[in-house]
């Protein structure tokens, strides 16, 4: 009887809380009207290492780290601790034109991790504010400089850098832009470095050549910055091509342009490094970050400025005027602290590259099923690119892509425990981000997993199940 009471008491609560997130609760980018009374709102209760658990008690790998943030994974009471004990000693005290502890030893500890001379530590609340800050600092520092008309800024087709109208100009996705203009005049975009659709004669750094065109186009004395993330997230974890990063600096330096690098998923561990520049051997004059910072247990980002950028607002009556409420929070800092603290001591930028060839391998393997055309990323960050043919490397058009990723590949993953990311800002990728802690043994069933599903989906294709009239093909990501 007890136990009978027990499960009509979960199931009440679990009805409730379907009803209530139904009727009360507007999530991100979310279709709300896909949730009915068929189609339950999938909610998560608890975590622990890189698994986390429903409110039925279904076991999932997280292997989107949540949203390419609980790098440190879930369930480190630890960080809870340390947010506990500083709430018991300051609970809030502001940035403006005041400091506190753990924001300055934190501001320490991060420029002693960040490379060449990014000293500079402007806290913010999460990844959009700190884009949106670097751009204001960007055009700031210009002026100050004595060249206010550098306000152009140039990013990469497909890329995201955040919702903000600021970081909405930024971000070179039309469907994530366009019901909200006019945005913020300025942003402008180039090719990406995806070149598993590039022709084989194309040089390997036309696009590094193309931000050069761009800038001279618009004038060098008009841009202000360029916006790149060590592997682009958006289209599918694109890698750059060598030299492409040392060609950039080249251009930027030539230009008296800034080059700002995105990392607010590439830092902390994600491509087996503190920040993803250091992957790829580039030094930018500002980093961006966000997510891993505090492995997502408490929101915060960040803008790392180098000593020459944060100069002129360092002296006599000059200052940045921007700010947020919460950046620096000293609850963050503090949780960002310690998990920093478990990075070092588990050494979980060494783990994912030790491991970052097997977790590849494994990915790799999956080629054999025909709808896998692409295998590409870094560290902790891996896509695979579907297709049509992986011989002519035929793309799915829209309608084909709305049933393959939402009718069937999102939904199935999640049935059989594995969460990751469907997408088609670009071409239909599936993207992999998994805590840093995995090991053999979540490969494995992210393998499992993956193998059954998208041979499932490519029997799908075969038998032209959502076929519809094609209304325009899919886009090129170039």
């Amino acid at each position: 009887m007890a136990t009978s009471t027990a499960a009509t008491a979960t199931a009440t609560a679990t009805a409730s809380l379907q009803e209530l997130a139904r009727r009360h609760l507007w999530m991100h980018f979310t279709r709300m009207g896909a949730y009915d009374e068929q189609h339950e709102v999938p909610i998560i209760v608890r975590g622990e290492g890189p698994y986390v658990w429903d409110e039925h008690g279904n076991r999932y790998l997280d292997g989107l780290s949540a949203l390419f943030c609980v790098n440190a994974g879930h369930g480190r009471a630890e960080l809870g601790e340390a947010a506990a004990r500083q709430i018991e000693e300051l609970g809030f005290y502001t940035n403006w034109s005041y400091a506190h502890p753990r924001a300055i030893e934190l501001a320490a500890r991060v420029a002693s991790l960040a490379p060449g001379d990014l000293n500079r530590v402007f806290f913010t609340s999460g990844g959009s504010e700190a884009v949106e800050s670097a751009i204001k600092l960007a055009r700031s520092y210009h002026q100050q400089a004595g060249s206010p008309r550098k306000t152009k800024f140039v990013t990469r087709e497909i890329a995201y850098h955040g919702t903000s109208l600021g970081a909405l100009a930024a971000t070179g996705i039309p469907e994530l832009r366009t019901p909200f203009e006019p945005l913020v005049p300025g942003g402008f975009q180039v090719a990406n470095t995806n070149s598993y659709r590039w022709p084989p004669e194309r040089d390997p750094l036309w696009a590094a050549d193309a931000i050069e065109e761009k800038i001279v186009y618009e004038g060098p004395e008009t841009v202000a910055a360029v916006f790149l993330e060590p592997v682009q997230n958006a289209g599918g974890c694109i890698t750059p091509q060598d030299g492409y990063f040392e060609r950039v600096r080249e251009i930027c330096d030539r230009y008296d342009v800034l080059l700002v690098s995105d990392e607010v998923i590439c830092s902390w561990g994600r491509l087996g490094h503190w920040f993803g520049c250091e992957r790829y051997g580039y030094q930018p004059d500002v980093i961006t970050t966000a997510k891993g910072l505090t492995s997502a247990y408490a929101p915060m980002g960040a803008v790392i400025a180098s000593d020459r950028v944060a100069d002129p607002f360092m002296h006599g009556k000059a200052s940045f005027t921007h700010g947020f409420t919460f950046g620096g929070h000293p609850v963050s800092a503090a949780i960002a602290m310690a998990n920093l603290d478990i990075f070092e001591r588990e050494d979980l930028c060494g783990h994912v590259r030790a491991k970052e060839g097997e977790f590849r391998s494994m990915l790799e393997s999956l080629r054999d099923i025909p709808i896998v055309g692409d295998v590409r990323g870094a560290g902790y960050f891996q896509a695979i690119e579907l297709v049509k043919d992986p011989d002519t490397k035929e793309t799915f058009d829209d309608d084909e892509s709305e049933w393959l990723l939402r009718g069937f590949l999102s939904g199935e993953l999640y049935r059989r425990g594995l969460i990751c990311r469907a997408d088609d800002r670009g071409d239909p990728v599936i993207q992999l981000s998994p805590p840093l802690v995995c090991d053999t043994e979540q490969f494995e069933e992210i393998e499992s997993v993956l193998r059954a599903v998208l041979s499932a989906a490519w029997g799908k294709v075969q038998a032209g199940a959502g076929a519809a009239p094609t209304q325009r093909p899919r886009r090129s990501s170039n």
